[in-house]
């Protein structure tokens, strides 16, 4: 007893630090405190001064209990702890594949500027006819030479050339042009010489076996004034046209001035004027421009062209309509700047179709008047008329035509004798009363 009571003090005081070692031996979980049990555990604490009075408190044994803890944790077998991974090697990288030089750049072209076209003017180089020198072969050799028929130039091809000739025509074209027509006028005229300025020697034309004309044949001096009539379908227009150059006959010749018109029709048409038949004409010009353009083309320079087509458009008192296109002209107008057109060039001959048709009388008067004075200038007129009247009064000579034979033919006075031209024309037609049909029913007006 008195062992144990003399050892109970020093075991009460060693009892409370046994308890910081059962506190370490085992392990200490923490558990969150709400707030109602806090409050709890301060109100116990404050009843309770003898407890924490009787029981010394050990510095320091928290820190000591803590260290023993994290020694403990320590002294833990490594097999406890997991076993890390273990790494795999790094993969070595490949090399960089070297860089390629970066290519020079190419310089920017420079913008191109497209160089400005020029159209070079087309001249057209003139057709100068050489004179053809006939070399006369002995008599046991002579060589009969066969005749050169050319054909005539389509309408449509005439109108082509004229449109083509414009302000840039060249001076060598033109003046080429104006010496073969300078050729032509010093040429000594039918006049002077006592040649006939038209000879039609048997001219025939056919078609199928329809004969239109029939064996024509006539001569025109220098300085008349001829007129032909004949009724409808007779062949007067047929028989122009043959003259004219428009239609190839299928036998015979004529000559103007002298000159083949079908062996050598350049020369030729450069002596005639026509106002052809179913008149056409280039209506997309105007009246100055038609004139001036025909003028070119008959071999005129450009000067002499100009002053032409005034000095025409105020004879004929169209000088209002110069400017004007020709699709907008009357027929009567129409027919004025065609006759203007056909006598720009100072032919020799004028060959007429119809003239003075659909134009008004004072104008026919002047048209009339400006022939007049051509043919006493020594220039020649053939023209067609149904108008008896008009060709008794203006006419010198005649021609009657019927059934394509020339009938009748000479100077106004010998062809009508003492009657009027109309009845001696009716008498040569062979027109009667009594052919006349009877058409009594159109006495008896219809409603």
């Amino acid at each position: 007893m008195s062992d144990e009571s003399a050892a109970g003090p020093e075991a009460q005081e060693q009892a409370p630090s046994s308890i910081p070692d059962q506190e370490a031996a085992a392990p200490r979980v923490s558990r969150p405190a709400s707030g109602a049990a806090k409050a709890a555990a301060k109100s116990t604490a404050a009843r309770k001064p003898s407890a924490r009075a009787t029981t010394p408190r050990a510095d320091g044994a928290k820190p000591a209990a803590r260290a023993a803890t994290k020694s403990a944790s320590a002294a833990k077998p490594a097999s406890t702890a997991k076993p890390s991974a273990a790494k795999k090697p790094a993969t070595p990288r490949k090399p960089a594949a070297p860089r390629k030089p970066a290519a020079p750049r190419k310089p920017a072209a420079a913008p191109t500027v497209p160089e400005p076209i020029v159209e070079e003017p087309i001249v057209e180089e003139p057709m100068i006819e050489e004179p053809m020198i006939e070399e006369t072969a002995p008599a046991e050799q002579q060589v009969v030479e066969e005749p050169v028929v050319e054909e005539a130039a389509p309408a449509e091809d005439v109108a082509e050339d004229a449109i083509v000739v414009s302000e840039s025509v060249s001076e060598s074209v033109v003046e080429a042009s104006a010496v073969e027509a300078s050729a032509v006028e010093d040429a000594p005229s039918a006049a002077s010489t006592g040649e006939a300025v038209l000879v039609l020697e048997s001219l025939t034309k056919t078609f199928g076996e329809q004969v239109a004309v029939d064996g024509v044949t006539l001569s025109l001096d220098p300085g008349t004034f001829t007129g032909i009539v004949g009724p409808n379908g007779a062949g007067k227009t047929t028989t122009l046209s043959m003259i004219t150059g428009l239609l190839r006959p299928t036998s015979g010749r004529v000559l103007v001035a002298g000159t083949d018109v079908w062996k050598h029709p350049r020369r030729a048409k450069r002596q005639i004027g026509v106002l052809p038949d179913r008149l056409h004409t280039f209506d997309r010009l105007t009246g100055g421009q038609l004139l001036y353009y025909t003028g070119v083309l008959h071999g005129l320079d450009r000067r002499t062209a100009r002053q032409r087509t005034t000095e025409l458009a105020e004879a004929f008192k169209v000088e209002h309509a110069m400017g004007r296109l020709i699709t907008d002209y009357s027929s009567g107008m129409l027919k004025k700047i065609a006759l203007a057109a056909a006598l720009v060039h100072a032919p020799r001959l004028l060959v007429l179709d119809e003239p003075f048709e659909s134009v008004d009388p004072v104008s026919a008067m002047t048209v009339a008047q400006i022939l007049r004075d051509f043919a006493a200038a020594g220039g020649t007129v053939l023209l067609s008329s149904h108008s008896m009247e008009l060709v008794q009064r203006i006419c010198d000579h005649v021609a009657v035509i019927v059934d394509g034979r020339l009938i009748a033919g000479g100077t106004v006075d010998e062809v009508r004798g003492d009657r009027s031209l109309e009845e001696r024309f009716i008498d040569l037609a062979g027109a009667d009363e009594e052919s006349i049909a009877d058409l009594t029913w159109l006495h008896r007006f219809s409603g």
